[in-house]
C-alpha cells in the first residue's frame, strides 16, 4: 500500500511554486509546506538583507538576522493574514530583531523638530538605490535606523517609537532630519523633493 501523501509530497513542483503569488505560497506554508516557504525566502531574502544593511547591520549580521527573521516568520506564518505584502511583514520582523541588538549599545537622543511625513514603502531603480546607500551612510546612526524603520520596514512612527523604546517626538524628529538630508543628496536639480522616501524605497 502506498504511503499517505504528506504536505511535502503534495507540494507543487519548483516551476509551479515560482509562478505562484505570495498569498498562495503563504497559504501552502501555513499548511506545512516547507518548499512553498522556501520559495518565499528565495524571492524576498535579498530585500530583507538590504533593509538590515541599510539600518546599519554588517553583511554577516544582516545574513544571520534575515535567516532568523524568515525562521520566525515560518513559525508564525498562521498569523499572516494577507492584509499587506508578505515581504513587508518579514521586513518588520527583521527590523525588530535588529533593533533588539541595536538598543543594547545605542540610545536615541531627543532632538528638536516635527515630522508630518507618512511612512511608506516603494521601489526605485538600481542607480537610485546605489545613491541611496551612500546617502544613508552619511546619516547619523539614529537617523538611519529611524528612516529605515519607517520607510523600509513600513512601521508607523508610533510603531517605530515602541520598537526603539523612545519618545514618539524623538523618532519623528530623527525621521524628518534624516529625510531632509536624503532629499538634499538624492533629488536632482529642480526635481520634486516630497517623494524621496517613496521613490527610493529606503
Amino acid at each position: 500500500m502506498a504511503a499517505p501523501a504528506t504536505s511535502e509530497t503534495r507540494s507543487p513542483a519548483g516551476a509551479q511554486l515560482g509562478a505562484m503569488h505570495d498569498l498562495e505560497l503563504t497559504a501552502l506554508a501555513a499548511a506545512g509546506d516547507r518548499r512553498a516557504f522556501g520559495e518565499l525566502a528565495r524571492r524576498h531574502g535579498s530585500a530583507v538583507r538590504a533593509l538590515l544593511r541599510r539600518m546599519g547591520a554588517a553583511p554577516s549580521l544582516a545574513d544571520d538576522l534575515a535567516q532568523d527573521a524568515f525562521l520566525a516568520a515560518f513559525e508564525s506564518i498562521a498569523e499572516f493574514r494577507g492584509e499587506g505584502a508578505f515581504v513587508g511583514w518579514v521586513k518588520r520582523i527583521a527590523a525588530r530583531l535588529y533593533i533588539k541588538r541595536w538598543r543594547k549599545r545605542a540610545e536615541l537622543e531627543p532632538v528638536e523638530g516635527e515630522d508630518t511625513a507618512d511612512a511608506s514603502d516603494g521601489e526605485g531603480d538600481a542607480a537610485l538605490r546605489i545613491d541611496l546607500d551612500g546617502a544613508l551612510a552619511a546619516l547619523t546612526e539614529a537617523e538611519r535606523v529611524c528612516v529605515s524603520l519607517c520607510y523600509g520596514a513600513g512601521l508607523s512612527h508610533a510603531e517605530a517609537a515602541a520598537a526603539l523604546k523612545a519618545p514618539l517626538g524623538t523618532v519623528k524628529s530623527h525621521v524628518k532630519r534624516g529625510l531632509d538630508k536624503l532629499k538634499r543628496r538624492l533629488a536632482a536639480p529642480g526635481a520634486p523633493q516630497t517623494e524621496t522616501g517613496r521613490r527610493a524605497g529606503v
